[in-house]
C-alpha cells in the first residue's frame, strides 16, 4: 500500500511539473505569437494592390515637399502639425516617392502601434491570455484596415508610445526618469501632429501622473514630465515663429473655426456611441464589485487604480475625439482593445476562470475574430458568394430587376459609380500598384500627351486636385511661401486670403497649366470661386472622372490660358 501511494505521489509530483511547463511554455508561446500577429498583420498591405484612397493627396503632398527638403511654415502653412509627415518623408527618401511608399510608411507605424499598446498592458501586468486578447483585437479593430497614413491615426499612435514609456516609469523597479523624458518628447509628437487628439493625450498623462503625485506624495515626476514637454514644445515652435506659424497652427482661432461644442458632444453622445456607453455601464458596474473593500483600498493599489484611470481617460477621449476629428467616422476606435483589455482583467478576479489556458485562449481568440469578422470576409467572400444576376425591365429608359429583394429594393440614383473591376493601374512610378478609375487614367494619358508638357520646359502649375503625385510625373515645380497652403480645402487649410491669392494669380494669368478637381456635392472641398476664376480667365481643354469612391459624381478639369 505504501508503495502504492509512493507512486501515485510522484505520478502528481510529475503531473504538476508537466503542468507548470506548459503554462511557462503558453505564457513564452504567447509573447511570440503577439509579436508575429503585429509584424505579420501589419504587413499584409505590401502584398496588395490599392484603389486610390479618398483624401490620401495630403498624405503624398506633405511627404513629398519634406523630401523635396521644403521647411513646414517657411515653404508652406498647414493648420495641423508637421509630425505627421515626417514618417512617410523619411521612407520617401529610402523607397522613392511613390504611392505605394506611403503604404510601406504605415506598416511601420502599425508596427509601432501595436507594439506600444503590448508594452503598455505588459507594465500593467495584464495576464498573458487576456493581454494576447486584446493585442488581438487591436491588430483587427485599429491597425488591419488602416494601410494608408492619415493623421487622425498617426496622432494616436505618437500618443500609444508615449503612454508606453509612462508605463514603463510607473512600474519599473526603478523609476527611471528618462523614460518620463521619452513620454513628453512623443506627447510632443502626438500634439504637431493633430492639436486635438495630442491636447487629449496631453491631458491622459497629466492625470496619470497628478495621480502618483497625490497618492505618493512625490512630484518629482510631474515636474520632470511638464517641464520636458515645455523644453521639446518650444525647440519644436522655435525654428517656425518667423514663418506665419500663429496664423496657421491657432485653431480655432480667426480665421480657423473652432470644431468644439458642447452640443455636439452631447448629440453624438447620447444619439450615437453605443459601444461607448455599453463599456463606461460594464465598467461601472465591475467598480462597484471591485469598491467592497472600500476607496481607500482601491486607490492606494496602484496598478488597479492606473489601468482604471488609462481606461476611463481613453474611453472620454474617444467621445470628444469622435467630434473634433469626424473623417473618416472610425477615427476613435481605439478605445475597444483598452476597455476590453480592463473588463476582461478585472472580471478574471471575480470570475472562475483561467484565462491562462489554451482552452480560453482559443475561445477568446475565435470570438475577436467573429466579433471583427468584418474587417477580414470581405476579401474570401468574393469566393464564397458569387454577384447574383437578375432578369430587367425596362422603364423611362433605365433598366431594372424583375426581382425585389434585399439587393434590389433601393434604386442608385447615383449611376457615376465606377467598379473596381473597371480600375487600373497607370504607368507612371508615382502611381505604382495603385488602383484608378478607367477613365481617369485614360486623362491623365490625355494630359502627359499635351504639347506644353512633352515640351519638357519649366512651366508654372497650379494642381487643385488629389492626383498630387503628377508634380513628380510632369515635373513640375511646386509653389512654395509662409503664404502658400499645403492643400486647399477651403475652412480647413487655406482661407478667404488664400483664395484672393489665387484668384488674382489666375486673374494675372500666372499659371501655364492649372488642374482644378470640381465636386459640387462637396462645400468648397476646392473653392468655388476659384473655378469661377478660371472659367472667365482661361480656356478648359479636356475633363475627366477624379478617384473617388464610392460615387464618382466629381470631375477633373484641364485649364490652359
Amino acid at each position: 500500500q505504501y508503495t502504492a501511494q509512493s507512486a501515485w505521489m510522484q505520478y502528481l509530483a510529475r503531473a504538476k511539473t508537466i503542468f507548470n511547463l506548459l503554462c511557462m511554455s503558453l505564457k513564452r508561446t504567447l509573447s511570440v505569437l503577439e509579436i508575429v500577429m503585429i509584424v505579420g498583420l501589419a504587413a499584409v498591405p505590401l502584398l496588395a494592390t490599392f484603389p486610390y484612397r479618398l483624401n490620401i493627396f495630403l498624405s503624398w503632398e506633405g511627404a513629398y515637399r519634406l523630401y523635396l527638403g521644403q521647411t513646414p511654415y517657411k515653404d508652406f502653412g498647414m493648420p495641423v502639425g508637421y509630425m505627421y509627415w515626417v514618417i512617410p518623408a523619411i521612407f520617401f527618401k529610402i523607397f522613392g516617392p511613390a504611392m505605394i511608399t506611403l503604404v510601406k510608411a504605415q506598416v511601420f507605424i502599425n508596427i509601432l502601434a501595436g507594439l506600444s499598446f503590448r508594452s503598455i498592458l505588459k507594465s500593467l501586468d495584464v495576464q498573458p491570455g487576456i493581454r494576447f486578447t486584446s493585442v488581438l483585437l487591436f491588430c483587427f479593430s485599429y491597425s488591419f484596415f488602416n494601410y494608408w497614413p492619415w493623421y487622425n491615426h498617426t496622432v494616436i499612435v505618437y500618443e500609444l508610445i508615449a503612454l508606453a514609456f509612462l508605463m514603463k516609469y510607473f512600474f519599473s523597479p526603478r523609476q527611471k526618469f528618462y523614460n518620463l523624458i521619452a513620454a513628453a518628447v512623443f506627447i510632443c509628437f502626438s500634439f504637431f501632429t493633430k492639436q486635438d487628439g495630442g491636447g487629449l493625450a496631453l491631458l491622459v498623462c497629466v492625470a496619470l501622473l497628478a495621480y502618483e503625485a497625490f497618492t505618493e506624495k512625490r512630484w518629482r515626476g510631474t515636474l520632470i514630465f511638464a517641464g520636458s514637454v515645455l523644453i521639446v514644445g518650444t525647440l519644436m515652435v522655435l525654428p517656425f515663429l518667423n514663418y506665419n506659424f500663429g496664423y496657421w497652427f491657432n485653431h480655432g482661432q480667426a480665421p480657423h473655426s473652432s470644431r468644439i461644442s458642447m452640443g455636439d458632444l452631447f448629440s453624438d453622445f447620447f444619439n450615437h456611441s453605443q459601444w461607448l456607453k455599453f463599456y463606461l455601464i460594464v465598467i461601472a458596474l465591475l467598480l462597484i464589485a471591485k469598491l467592497k473593500d472600500g476607496w481607500k483600498n482601491f486607490i492606494l493599489n496602484k496598478r488597479d487604480a492606473i489601468f482604471t484611470l488609462l481606461t476611463l481617460g481613453i474611453l472620454v477621449e474617444a467621445i470628444i475625439f469622435q467630434v473634433t476629428s469626424y473623417v473618416p467616422v472610425d477615427n476613435n476606435i481605439f478605445f475597444h482593445s483598452f476597455a476590453i483589455a480592463f473588463i476582461l482583467s478585472v472580471a478574471s478576479t471575480f470570475l472562475p476562470i483561467n484565462f491562462n489556458s489554451w482552452k480560453l485562449v482559443i475561445v477568446c481568440g475565435a470570438g475577436i475574430l467573429l466579433w471583427w469578422s468584418d474587417v477580414y470576409y470581405k476579401f474570401f467572400e468574393r469566393f464564397i458568394s458569387k454577384p447574383k444576376t437578375y432578369a430587367t425591365y425596362s422603364y423611362n429608359g433605365r433598366q431594372y430587376a424583375n426581382e425585389v429583394n434585399r439587393n434590389t429594393y433601393m434604386i442608385a440614383m447615383d449611376t457615376t459609380d465606377i467598379p473596381v473591376s473597371q480600375w487600373r493601374v497607370p504607368n507612371l512610378r508615382s502611381f505604382k500598384k495603385v488602383l484608378l478609375p478607367n477613365p481617369t487614367v485614360d486623362g491623365i494619358e490625355r494630359l502627359m500627351q499635351l504639347d506644353i508638357i512633352k515640351q519638357k520646359k519649366d512651366i508654372a502649375v497650379l494642381n487643385m486636385t488629389e492626383l498630387t503625385p503628377l508634380a513628380a510625373e510632369i515635373p513640375f515645380k511646386l509653389e512654395t511661401g509662409s503664404h502658400y497652403p499645403l492643400w486647399y480645402h477651403k475652412g480647413v487649410s487655406m482661407f478667404d486670403k488664400e483664395t484672393r491669392m489665387f484668384c488674382d494669380r489666375i486673374n494675372k494669368k500666372h499659371y501655364d497649366l492649372v488642374l482644378f478637381e470640381y465636386i459640387p456635392f462637396l462645400n468648397n472641398f476646392y473653392p468655388f470661386e476659384v473655378r469661377d476664376c478660371l472659367q472667365k480667365n482661361y480656356r478648359k481643354i479636356d475633363s475627366f472622372v477624379a478617384p473617388r469612391k464610392p460615387s464618382t459624381h466629381a470631375w477633373v478639369e484641364v485649364y490652359i490660358k
